[in-house]
């Protein structure tokens, strides 16, 4: 046998065999969290008529329906003191809400799904951490929602009323990005918490579409009592669309920079609960 046959063989060893209690994964298991990342993605992009496309689609019906059948391409709204037109108040709004709800349809459905089919094993096997795996089905859900979110914005920077150009990027990216983070993990909350089809929905229903409707992606809350503007102050999709709106028309419903240590908070919190149920196995291992 030659020397370099000889080193082949021991390399070869070397991958085999290692010494008790030597981990053969130090820090980050990238390649595994890639891996878990692509899947994700491409589950969704198998049928991306379906999720990308579809709920870009219904979302700009919305800015057909508000500016066309209703009226609205010509009107005037003061955001806080500020004079702004419908089309680019309401613009902002559609963006971030359909982002909103193609992050929660993709965050809710991998864990669940798994669990009616039979194939939670898949993503409880493989040697992946906790965090690991949470960051991958995050990342993956944000993934989907900035697709439908730039799909969103390309249809309407063509609407010939509408004007959606960036004035302070960085509030795009910090309220998008950590908004849909925090949709994403109350997705895996609900994909947890959930055993069947009819629960993801409910909660989609009943929690996800009333706090986006009702957050003033429609409407200014200074035109409501002050008992509902209070009663918006504690809904945290409004600093999410308000932050994200303050990014396109330089004006928000509330401060910014409340709005952006509020959705820190939400994540950071959210992120920790979502993490230690994960940890536990909590309805997901026998």
């Amino acid at each position: 046998m030659n020397d370099h046959s000889k080193n082949a063989a021991g390399a070869a060893e070397t991958m085999i065999r290692h010494e008790p209690g030597v981990p053969v994964i130090k820090n980050i298991n990238w390649p595994g969290m890639r891996a878990l990342y692509r899947k994700e993605v491409r589950r969704f992009m198998k049928v991306q008529l379906q999720t990308v496309w579809a709920p870009a689609l219904t979302t700009l019906l919305f800015l057909i329906i508000f500016l066309l059948a209703l009226g609205g391409e010509g009107r005037m709204l003061s955001l806080n003191g500020q004079q702004v037109h419908f089309a680019d108040f309401i613009a902002p709004g559609l963006i971030i809400m359909g982002m909103i709800n193609a992050c929660f349809a993709n965050s809710s459905f991998s864990l669940l799904v798994g669990k009616i089919q039979g194939t939670l094993v898949d993503y409880l096997m493989p040697p992946i951490s906790v965090g690991e795996m949470l960051f991958a089905l995050v990342a993956s859900s944000v993934t989907r929602a900035v697709m439908v979110g730039f799909a969103l914005w390309l249809a309407m920077a063509l609407w010939p009323s509408v004007h959606v150009t960036p004035v302070h990027f960085w509030a795009i990216l910090w309220f998008g990005l950590l908004g849909c983070a925090f949709i994403a993990f109350l997705g895996v909350l609900t994909s947890i918490w959930a055993e069947k089809f009819d629960h993801a929905a409910a909660v989609t229903n009943f929690v996800i579409g009333p706090f986006a409707l009702l957050s003033g992606t429609f409407y200014s809350i200074d035109r409501l009592p002050p008992l509902f503007q209070a009663i918006s102050h504690a809904n945290p999709f409004f600093y999410i669309i308000s932050g994200f709106r303050y990014g396109f028309v330089s004006a928000a419903d509330t401060n910014v920079a409340v709005g952006s240590a509020v959705i820190l908070t939400l994540n950071i919190v959210v992120g920790c609960m979502t993490y230690g149920l994960l940890r536990r196995g909590w309805k997901l291992k026998a």
